[in-house]
């Protein structure tokens, strides 16, 4: 894949050049032109010139002999060559320079144009790599438990109602995951109508969501939030709110804290969900909003979930024309800001 970005970088570049080139050419072309013009006017005009004054003087002393003016038409010409010649070598000159400074600029210019192209593709072929890979994981669990239970002779009906509730959790995990996916192409397009949102009203609902997962009925949801109102879309903005709300349960204590505050600053509300876990790593703080990431693996594993969750937040902040940054908090726990326009 670099091969083919480094060979499109040499082709835009050498497009570049050649219509740099062309430009060059053109105007110098224009210059020799113009500057062949108005040389050929001051020779006219000299030229009349010089034949006034030497008719002037033959008439003027009828005994001289008549004057020929010949000696400063050559030497006339001879200057115009020579000048001529000057200016074509600054001309050829002015256009290698613009080619090879052209060259650096275009190779430049086209490096900076394909990066943005070249980065999606690379986060494009990587998202459905880690997507396939997702998704045959269930898929090659069911099956392997298939075959598995198929070999044997005789089963007893608990053992079958055993194999079915494992592939109902497999095929739950698909549908979630496609949910997911799907989520995010949605919003990745949307445009969504934002209207006043009370904010309390959002985050109420939002906890009352998570309030019935089992982790969440052993945590305590402390709430300080202003009286305040926010442009968003209601739905969208209670989805964004879940997603962090269940990431904070997810990798805080089992009977924890998890604190959400909102408050005005300047034009802007901000929502803050701290938890009382053990933070995320520096390491994985720039990547924690990139899909399908998932640092600390072991920890992962043991929550569950396909990393696609806070991709998904960011994706529906943006829709709301709002930000989510994640940090860790000064004590212990992350702590995730969702910077909304606050309502007038």
């Amino acid at each position: 894949m670099r091969n083919m970005f480094r060979s499109a970088r040499v082709k835009l570049t050498l497009f570049y050049l050649a219509a740099l080139l062309a430009f060059s050419v053109s105007v110098t072309g224009t210059i020799r032109v113009l500057a062949d013009r108005e040389y050929s006017r001051s020779d006219d005009a000299q030229r009349s010139a010089v034949r006034r004054m030497f008719v002037h003087d033959f008439f003027g002393d009828s005994t001289a002999p008549p004057p020929r003016p010949d000696s400063f038409y050559t030497v006339q010409n001879e200057e115009r060559t020579l000048v001529s010649q000057h200016l074509n070598q600054e001309l050829v000159l002015i256009n290698v320079f613009a080619l090879v400074l052209g060259g650096f600029l275009s190779y430049w210019f086209a490096g900076r144009t394909l990066k943005p192209i070249e980065e999606a593709h690379e986060t494009q072929a990587r998202f459905a790599s880690d997507a396939s890979h997702e998704l045959r994981t269930p898929l090659t669990n069911m099956r392997l438990e298939n075959e598995v239970f198929l070999r044997q002779k005789r089963f007893s009906e608990d053992e079958a109602r055993s194999l079915i509730k494992s592939n109902l959790e497999e095929v739950q995990r698909l549908e979630q995951l496609s949910a997911s996916l799907l989520d995010l192409t949605r919003y990745g397009k949307a445009a969504l109508h934002l209207v006043v949102v009370p904010a309390a009203a959002v985050v109420a609902q939002a906890v009352e969501q998570v309030s019935k997962t089992p982790k969440a009925k052993q945590v305590q949801f402390e709430q300080k939030l202003t009286d305040e109102s926010v442009l968003a879309d209601h739905e969208s903005l209670t989805q964004l709110l879940t997603i962090v709300l269940d990431n904070a349960v997810k990798y805080g204590p089992s009977a924890g804290k998890v604190a959400i505050t909102g408050n005005r600053d300047g034009s802007d509300y901000v929502l803050t969900v701290t938890d009382e876990g053990s933070g995320i790593d520096q390491a994985d703080l720039p990547f924690i909003f990139d899909r399908l990431y998932r640092g600390d693996k072991a920890r992962s594993s043991k929550t569950g979930g396909y990393g696609l969750g806070l991709a998904l937040a960011r994706e529906i902040a943006v829709a709301n024309h709002a930000t989510i940054t994640a940090s860790n908090g000064p004590k212990k726990g992350a702590s995730f800001a969702i910077r909304l326009s606050a309502a007038a």
